[in-house]
């Protein structure tokens, strides 16, 4: 499928991985309309942008009316702590906006949909994209990973009963990337990490020992994923991932060495570290031709150089948890 002149709504295209598609979508030639509930904060890429609130199905409807394509980049993010202590904060508006999202798409016949899953369907992360229905979803993203699979299955109903094979399924890994949560009190690992750091917090406790391994991925090649799979038209869903560990203390490490302050870190080896192992099985995004990532430590310095740069943004952002 050709991206260039094609309308194309983004959902998210404020957000991390969203801001990344629309610049890549704009270089193709796209005709790019971005639609975010952070009315705040405008897409600075010379696209339309629309606010709108995507729990709401007539919301949902408006923005689809006459789009061609469809990326659908919104979703929850946050740390284990929110997804212990704040389950529904993920579970409730994900299944809100995914469903309405995807009803209305297929109500609006666009020609093509993409849907943002999420590794967090799976238990064993190491497992092919069929296995993920053998088990469920890990203990650490029970409510999230079940909301994302219903997002999955919906794709699946929908060929079933109306025939429409027009969806694209992406589950990327641990994402990472500028315009990210820094909120240390929600935010996933790297950027909760950038902003404690750069705010001075010294000793730096880091919870579990370090060796738990992560996967992380640059917002930017999930987007050219994502981009990937909707022009070549891929209904299976894919893994978005390097397919490499990096031990938390690696990558903690690899934080101090680009930021401005150096803290003492300390292990709080008290605290748990979370699954042992979180890297994903890439074999199927390979063989589609797909093996150029972005170099995690000159990524991570990007980051940090835009959390520092663009710190009057990063209050601004939406907040699912303080809601």
């Amino acid at each position: 499928m050709k991206i260039k002149d094609k309308k194309i709504l983004v959902t998210g295209g404020t957000g991390m991985i969203g801001t990344e598609l629309v610049q890549l979508l704009v270089k193709k030639g796209a005709q790019v309309k971005v639609v975010s509930n952070e009315d705040k904060i405008r897409s600075d890429h010379g696209v339309e942008f629309e606010y709108a609130d995507l729990r709401s199905f007539e919301d949902c409807l408006r923005v689809c009316e006459g789009m061609d394509i469809v990326f659908n980049m919104i979703g929850v993010k946050g740390s284990p702590k929110m997804a212990k202590e704040r389950p529904a904060s993920f579970f409730v508006p994900m299944l809100q906006f995914d469903t309405n999202m995807m009803e209305a798409a297929r109500l609006c016949d666009v020609e093509w949909y993409l849907y943002t899953s999420s590794m967090g369907v799976y238990k064993n992360f190491d497992s092919v994209e069929d296995g993920v229905w053998d088990t469920f979803p890990s203990e650490n993203d029970w409510f999230a990973g079940w909301a994302k699979r219903m997002g999955e299955l919906q794709a699946e109903a929908y060929k079933i009963q109306y025939g429409w094979d027009k969806v694209s399924i992406v589950r990327p890994a641990n994402v990472f990337g500028g315009k990210d949560n820094f909120d240390p009190e929600t935010a996933m690992v790297i950027p909760s990490l950038i902003s404690r750091i750069e705010e001075g917090e010294n000793p730096l406790k880091v919870w579990g020992d370090g060796s738990a391994l992560r996967d992380f991925i640059f917002a930017g090649d999930v987007a050219k994923i994502c981009c990937y799979l909707v022009e070549n038209e891929i209904t299976e869903p894919v893994n978005a991932a390097t397919g490499e560990g990096v031990s938390i203390k690696e990558l903690v490490e690899t934080i101090v060495q680009h930021t401005k302050n150096k803290p003492e870190i300390v292990w709080d080896t008290t605290k748990p570290s979370g699954d042992p192992k979180r890297v994903l099985n890439v074999d199927k995004l390979k063989s589609l031709g797909f093996d150029n990532f972005s170099d995690l430590t000159e990524s991570i310095k990007k980051v940090v150089d835009w959390y520092n740069t663009n710190k009057e943004l990063v209050d601004k952002r939406y907040d699912a948890f303080k809601e």
